[in-house]
């Protein structure tokens, strides 16, 4: 599966969708490896007199990020973010994406984000002038509203097509929701009947049948995966293979995982540097134990590690357990069988040679 965004010719169903604090550079390149089609910046402000602090220039740090490179801008000002979006290009992002999804208080309170829904006029104003001003393709994620009373998607999705908007991921759910209860489709399947643009479905997508499911009932061109790639971005494989052919590639070894998760704080300590890399290892390392009941007793020490060579050796260590105990039963069912088949050989010729 795969579909167009401008220029660019999205090969894989699946992506990355921007989450603050989670989505840095490292994480986007790692789950483009692991087979996401695209990968968002976290969420950068438009307003360019807050780019000077660490964070900010971070998120714009786009150095061996694979194409097409996409940045998140969020604010309410049109001409900031036609601006904003201009000055990222020249940075090196490929596609702009305008924040009208997130439900953080911070964000709503300042009428940005999933605030933006309320206000369809301005919307317009903002994605006019931002496909006017941005040499790059224009994106937008949104929600199914501001709440279930006011589920206004498949207006937004009309308006942001009009615009020039290439493409539009829909959460299925309201600001008022937050992440509470259960995404919905019935909106996402009404936005793909009405946009006339590409469509990203977007909620409570944790695995390959779920994914085919959504696109199904929704008709959407692309899934988009945020928190089920918490520990686990090699979902992205999974999804994809499940997409394409309809059955789910071999489970990745141990070793591979080990190797996954040792090659990730690698690149989170180059990136963040000592201080913050060892604190936002200590996240992912957290979803990384979560996935396996054997790796959870792993959590604690990990958390405690103080400096990055403590962290890395001892998730080294604690991962590599875990590897030797899969090798270990691996070679006792070898064995296992091998004396089966002796068994069977031994009960095979004492039958030929006292028959029933």
């Amino acid at each position: 599966m795969s579909f167009s965004i401008g220029p660019w010719q999205i090969a894989r169903a699946a992506v990355l969708a921007p989450m603050a604090g989670v989505t840095d550079r490292p994480f986007r390149i790692l789950c483009r490896q692991l087979g996401a089609g695209l990968a968002a910046s976290e969420m950068i402000t438009a307003d360019q007199q807050l780019w000077q602090s660490r964070k900010s220039r971070q998120r714009m740090n786009h150095e061996g990020e694979p194409e097409p490179r996409v940045v998140q801008l969020a604010g309410n000002d049109p001409a900031q973010l036609a601006e904003a979006a201009r000055v990222n290009a020249d940075l090196g992002a490929q596609i702009i994406d305008i924040n009208m999804g997130c439900p953080a208080k911070k964000v709503y309170g300042k009428l940005c984000g999933s605030a933006l829904l309320g206000d369809e006029a301005l919307v317009g104003r903002i994605l006019d002038a931002v496909v006017r001003g941005s040499p790059v393709p224009v994106t937008v994620k949104i929600r199914t509203g501001i709440d279930r009373a006011h589920i206004n998607a498949p207006r937004i999705s009309r308006i942001a097509a009009e615009a020039g908007v290439r493409a539009i991921a829909v959460h299925g759910r309201t600001r008022a929701d937050f992440y509470e209860g259960e995404a919905e489709y019935e909106t996402l399947r009404e936005v793909c009947a009405a946009a006339g643009i590409p469509v990203i479905a977007n909620g409570d997508i944790d695995s390959a049948v779920k994914a085919r499911a959504v696109l199904d009932s929704t008709g959407a061109n692309a899934v988009m995966l945020g928190r089920a790639a918490h520990g686990t971005p090699w979902i992205f494989r999974d999804v994809n293979a499940f997409l394409e052919n309809g059955r789910l590639p071999p489970p990745l070894l141990r070793s591979e995982i080990r190797d996954i998760i040792l090659g990730h704080l690698e690149a989170l300590y180059v990136f963040h540097g000592e201080t913050h890399g060892v604190r936002i290892a200590r996240k992912h390392l957290g979803w990384y134990c979560q996935q396996h009941s054997q790796t959870a007793s792993f959590r604690p020490a990990l958390m405690a590690a103080e400096s990055s060579s403590a962290q890395f050796a001892l998730a080294a260590q604690c991962f590599g357990q875990w590897v030797r105990h899969e090798n270990n039963k691996i070679r006792v069912v070898e064995q296992a069988d091998g004396a089966d088949e002796k068994r069977c050989g031994r009960e095979s010729h004492a039958q030929e040679a006292h028959p029933g």
